[in-house]
């Protein structure tokens, strides 16, 4: 039976989209690591963290616009690509910071292309003629969970490769790319889903403009709450350990590990929330995320005032589930605001700003030899309580904006 007829055909790229995810998010809990073991600072650490970031958002923006018009196959199977040379170069570049930065950049090139065109594969799979039977949200649905498995998955498996296996600098970046190569032989299988007449015929640059951010329901609403969405997930899993490493002993990679699969778990629960808080609330699930995110803020800076590690861990839990319920309640504002013309464009742009909190970390550790994180945490609950506060404003005006 061709796979056209089975309903299966999605199955050959999720697992392209599953090992991309999971190099994305494997080196979090490694932090630890490259500390103790690289010698190198904090700051340099949650650097190579964020260093994803600049990877990521070409990956989400122009590898998008790259395959509506040369499809999603070759363009998928770069983003797989990107990600083996990525984890290759980080298990050989233990002692050069240099080539960190540059597996780092590499891990968030695949991710973006993962996020945006391995998505919208997986989406176009689930649909006719491919799948007779799928749901309207099945795309959706798949291409989501996908992703959030790679996520935790990456970061659980890691994290405990690290801390009991040998070579914990190269070790989990060996399992990474195994698992890369494995996926390569069903990617490379995968039917293309974007016929040739429908691909885009202009030149790709000009798909990157995206009119629907202009408005002002915009700058009001996403553009003050994206990027706590993963500013949030930053401080729960690479600050909260800093703050209680001292009490932690030979386990503190294990309980990095535990605080990124704990936060990646609980947001992945409270995504599929978002549809009842906003029934319930009228429409104002965002608030209710970005309150969560402040007190999350707040406990962060009585958590590193005390270190208590269990105090960290109920503030990753809380950051983790305000994390998932402003990333989907954000992405629905924004796409609500978007044209089917430039919908893609509009959900790449959100996610760039959302993955712009990811260098709130880096910010935080290149302060502390001056600031304390009780005091820069402090400072951030403040921020984040203002930005909820002009959200809270504006979210009853939204719909006459839209």
């Amino acid at each position: 039976m061709s796979l056209r007829h089975t309903g299966r055909s999605w199955l050959l790229t999720a697992p392209a989209v599953f090992v991309v995810a999971w190099g994305g998010n494997h080196f979090t809990p490694l932090l630890h690591v490259y500390e103790t073991l690289g010698g190198y600072a904090p700051w340099q650490a949650n650097l190579l963290l964020g260093m994803y970031v600049f990877g990521l958002i070409p990956g989400l923006l122009v590898a998008a616009a790259l395959s509506d018009q040369h499809g999603r196959k070759p363009v998928a199977i770069a983003g797989l690509v990107s990600a083996i040379a990525a984890s290759v170069l980080l298990a050989a570049g233990m002692d050069s910071f240099v080539l960190l930065c540059a597996g780092r950049l590499l891990a968030g090139i695949g991710v973006g292309i993962g996020m945006s065109v391995g998505s919208s594969w997986i989406k176009e799979l689930s649909a006719s003629p491919w799948d007779l039977h799928a749901g309207s949200a099945a795309g959706a649905w798949r291409s989501s969970l996908t992703l959030t498995l790679g996520f935790a998955l990456g970061a659980g498996v890691t994290g405990a490769i690290a801390q009991w296996a040998p070579w914990p600098g190269q070790s989990p970046y060996v399992v990474h790319v195994a698992l890369c190569l494995l996926a390569l032989g069903p990617l490379l299988r995968a039917p293309e889903s974007l016929p040739a007449e429908l691909r885009a015929q202009r030149p790709w640059w000009r798909d990157l403009r995206v009119p629907s951010a202009g408005q002002r329901a915009f700058r009001l609403l996403v553009l003050p709450a994206a990027p706590w969405v993963f500013a949030a997930a930053g401080v729960a899993y690479a600050i909260m350990p800093a703050v209680v490493e001292d009490r932690l002993g030979s386990w503190a990679t294990l309980y990095a590990t535990g605080l990124t699969v704990v936060t990646l778990g609980t947001g992945a629960l409270t995504q599929t929330t978002v549809g009842y808080l906003n029934r319930v609330t009228h429409g104002h699930a965002l608030v209710v995320g970005l309150s969560g995110m402040t007190a999350g803020m707040v406990l962060a800076a009585v958590a590193a005032a005390v270190g208590q590690p269990a105090l960290a861990f109920a503030v990753a839990a809380l950051l983790g589930g305000s994390y998932g319920v402003c990333v989907v309640s954000g992405l629905l504002i924004a796409q609500s605001m978007a044209t089917p013309r430039d919908l893609a464009g509009m959900t790449g742009v959100y996610y760039s700003l959302a993955y712009t909190g990811f260098l709130l970390p880096t910010l935080l550790a290149a302060l502390a030899p001056g600031v304390s994180y009780v005091l820069a945490l402090a400072v951030v609950a403040v921020v984040c309580a203002c930005c909820l506060g002009v959200v809270g404003v504006a979210l009853p005006r939204h719909r006459r904006w839209e």
